[in-house]
C-alpha cells in the first residue's frame, strides 16, 4: 500500500500535519486536498492538540494545482476543495503554523496566507504563476490578498514573477524567513509562545483575527470557485496548461 497523502501525529500538545506526496511536489490533487481536509477535520477533534504544525516531506512545501488532473478532469471539484480547506484553516479553533522549507506555487500560497504564522527558509521562493498559464489567482486572492501591500500584490499577481521569502515577509504573506540552519528552532519557538496560552484564548482570539477573511471566504467564495473552475476550462487555460506540462512556451509568448 502506499504511503497517505497527507500524515497526521500528535505530540505535547502539537498536531504536525505533514504534506506527503513528494513525487508530484505536493500537487494538490483531489487526493491530496481530501486527505488533507480529513486531516484538518482529525486536528479539530483531537483535544489533545492545541496547536497545528504544517509542514511538507520533499523539497517542495506545494508546487500548486494538479495540472495533469486538471487536464483531464478540469477543476470543479479541485476548486470546491480547496475553497473548503482555506475555510477550514482560517477557522479551526487551534492556530496553525506553517514550516516552509520548499517553494510555493499558486494554490499552495492560499494555504500560507491562511495560516496564521508561517516561517520560512531564507531561501524558499514564491511565484503567484497562475496569469502565465491564462487564468487567475481567484480562490487563493481570499486568503492572500488581505495579507499583502496591494502593489506589492498587483505586480507579482500579473506578472507571475518568483519572489524570495524576505520579499515575502515584508509584503506581509509571511510572517518570518530565516537561515535554514535557524528554522526548525524559529518555528519550535513559536510554538512554545502559542502553547502558554488557554485553548479557549486561542481559540476566541483566532476567531476574532479570522473574522474578516471567513466572511470575505463565505461572501465570495461560491463565486471565486465557479470562475476558478470556468478559467481552467477555457481554451487559453488548456493552451497554458498543455504548455507548462510539454515544457514549451504557449502560443502568446514569442
Amino acid at each position: 500500500m502506499s504511503e497517505p497523502l497527507v500524515l497526521v501525529s500528535t505530540h505535547g500538545g502539537v498536531a504536525t500535519v505533514t504534506l506527503n506526496s513528494p513525487s508530484n511536489r505536493n500537487a494538490l490533487s483531489v487526493a491530496m486536498l481530501t486527505a488533507f481536509s480529513d486531516a484538518l477535520d482529525a486536528v479539530e477533534a483531537d483535544d489533545s492538540a492545541r496547536v497545528v504544525k504544517l509542514t511538507h516531506n520533499g523539497p517542495v512545501f506545494s508546487a500548486g494545482m494538479d495540472l495533469k488532473e486538471a487536464v483531464v478532469v478540469g477543476l470543479e471539484n479541485t476548486s470546491g476543495l480547496l475553497l473548503k480547506i482555506l475555510k477550514q484553516i482560517v477557522t479551526l479553533p487551534k492556530p496553525v503554523v506553517v514550516r516552509l522549507d520548499g517553494p510555493v506555487r499558486a494554490g499552495g500560497l492560499g494555504i500560507v496566507g491562511a495560516s496564521d504564522v508561517v516561517i520560512s527558509n531564507d531561501s524558499v521562493t514564491f511565484a503567484f504563476t497562475e496569469a502565465r498559464i491564462g487564468v487567475a489567482p481567484a480562490i487563493i486572492s481570499l486568503t492572500t490578498l488581505p495579507r499583502m501591500d496591494p502593489r506589492v500584490a498587483h505586480r507579482w499577481c500579473l506578472s507571475g514573477e518568483t519572489f524570495s521569502a524576505a520579499a515575502a515577509a515584508a509584503a506581509g504573506l509571511i510572517s518570518q524567513a530565516v537561515p535554514a540552519a535557524d528554522l526548525d528552532a524559529a518555528v519550535d519557538s513559536v510554538i512554545a509562545e502559542l502553547l502558554l496560552a488557554s485553548p479557549q484564548g486561542l481559540a476566541e482570539t483566532k476567531k476574532l483575527l479570522g473574522r474578516d477573511m471567513a466572511d470575505l471566504i463565505d461572501d465570495k467564495g461560491e463565486a471565486i470557485a465557479k470562475l476558478s473552475a470556468g478559467l481552467f476550462a477555457s481554451e487559453e487555460a488548456q493552451e497554458g496548461m498543455n504548455a507548462f506540462l510539454e515544457k514549451r512556451k504557449p502560443r502568446w509568448q514569442t
